[in-house]
């Protein structure tokens, strides 16, 4: 690759967000377009996140008690018929394979748009006392929803993402799961993505399909539109009664299971890409960083210094740091605006004035303030930083966030908010009509409930008497 080749130019975040992302996600090799419309191909700089993604939610999963397990990609169509809400929310979006071995099939079967049905289906052969209970499963897997308008992985026609499956013996114990598991997805994203999330349930119109609670966590993006991050279903019998998942009780009983789902996928790094990037491109957290320290040799013809940029490269890896170190023959100040665009967190320079010096220059990726480090110091100092830099990007997102966030009492007061490119706070009277005249006004939907805070006397759509205190916002 030649200095000129390399296209630096992207479209500035402030007039064209869109363009913005879609530019990013593209010249950061994140992505590319598939062959089949409304399909990406991961590349490996993005896989790599969705690897240090998976390695750490899976240990989180883990110790919440769930193990790994995989179901078919292929479901029989019957198995969505049994359950009559969640197959009319799902049938728009269902891909069909009709035909197979050249011959044409005698029952359709879906691609998974989820795996409840396939998994409810298993489930019942699996549980038959409540000796077999709790059921705690998750799956990392594809799935396909047949989607219209689509961007890389905000919304895709397949998408790889992790589902958890479980059943429980009362309504109790699944309304604490349900509960439990938005907490781990909440601690996740807080901790590793840096990513401050609004949390609580979702309105009826909002909810899953087949579900009788569903809780959210909502992301605000740059743009002030929110980007549902992870989801957390309370399905109570609904999917036990409609596959037959029964367990023999203590009373000798038969009965049926309570069950839960919950849900994240690879939308979290457009979710990190929207909340942290700017005007230079990405802005990746540490812990998720494919490359956490860049390593950029000054003067790299003189004698000594790659050789002293690749001991600095393995003191850091020792020290648990991933680093690299740049040698490609391009000028330092070409490596200095593809690792910026890339968003790696920490960037070393290394030259033979430094070298006499004992000592780098250090550049911060999300802040971009420079200070000079001692050689000696690197292996703790920079583990030490990176930790900070992660603490004050989710600080950073906070502050931005809770800035954007009002107040409403009308109708006129929502779509002011919305129009300002905020999340708006709103008393809700509860019924469905006011919240389709919201989406028909504002372009704005509930996104969560946010009934702890307090809830207003009156509904700020209707005037009447209000029964929940509500975010809504324009979303991805």
């Amino acid at each position: 690759m030649s200095e000129k080749q390399f296209v630096t130019q992207i479209a500035d975040i402030n007039d064209n967000f869109t363009q913005w992302y879609t530019d990013v996600v593209l010249k950061t090799e994140l992505v590319d377009y598939g062959p089949v419309k409304g399909t990406m191909v991961i590349r490996p700089y993005g896989y790599a996140i969705w690897e240090n993604i998976q390695k750490d939610m899976d240990a989180r999963f883990k110790e919440a008690g769930s193990q790994n397990a995989y179901f078919p990609l292929l479901i029989p169509m019957s198995f969505f018929t049994k359950e009559a809400e969640h197959v009319e929310g799902f049938a728009p979006e269902v891909a069909v394979v009709t035909h197979a071995g050249g011959e044409k099939l005698e029952e359709p079967l879906a691609i998974r748009p989820t795996s409840e049905t396939v998994i409810g289906t298993m489930y019942s052969k699996w549980i038959q006392s409540y000796r077999d209970l709790p059921v705690i499963m998750n799956q990392w897997c594809n799935v396909m929803r047949w989607e219209k308008t689509t961007r890389p992985f905000l919304r895709t026609s397949e998408f790889l993402w992790q589902e958890g499956h479980t059943v429980h013996a009362s309504e109790d114990e699944a309304m604490e799961e349900t509960i439990k598991m938005l907490n781990v997805y909440k601690d996740f994203m807080n901790e590793t993505l840096a990513l401050p999330v609004l949390c609580g349930r979702k309105t009826e119109k909002e909810k899953f399909a087949g579900a009788v609670a569903t809780f959210g966590l909502e992301a605000m993006m740059r743009d002030g539109k929110s980007l549902q991050s992870g989801t957390s279903h309370y399905l109570g019998q609904n999917f036990s009664k409609a596959f037959d998942i029964k367990f023999l009780d203590k009373d000798s009983q038969l009965k049926h299971g309570y069950t839960t789902s919950w849900g994240t996928s690879t939308r979290m790094i457009g979710a990190i890409i929207m909340t942290h990037g700017d005007q230079r491109g990405l802005v990746l957290p540490p812990r998720v960083a494919p490359i956490q320290t860049i390593i950029i040799p000054i003067a790299a013809h003189k004698g000594g210094v790659i050789e002293k940029a690749k001991e600095i490269e393995s003191v850091l890896i020792k020290a648990g740091v991933r680093a690299q170190t740049d040698v490609r023959d391009m000028s330092p100040g070409w490596k200095f605006n593809e690792w910026e665009m890339k968003g790696v967190p920490l960037r070393i320079e290394i030259g033979p004035r430094d070298i006499e010096n004992n000592q780098v220059v250090l550049m911060r990726r999300d802040t971009l303030e420079k200070q000079t480090v001692s050689i000696d110091e690197l292996a703790t100092a920079i583990p030490a930083l990176l930790d900070t830099i992660q603490k004050d990007m989710l600080k950073a997102a906070e502050v931005r966030r809770d800035a954007k966030i009002v107040e409403a009492s009308s109708l006129d007061e929502i779509l002011k908010g919305v129009e300002g490119q905020n999340f708006v706070k709103a008393g809700w009277c509860g019924c469905r009509e006011c919240e389709d005249k919201v989406k028909e006004t504002a372009s704005a939907t509930a996104r969560v409930m946010c009934d702890e805070e307090g809830v207003p006397e009156v509904c700020a759509i209707c005037g009447k008497p209000a029964k929940h205190k509500v975010i809504f916002a324009r979303a991805y």
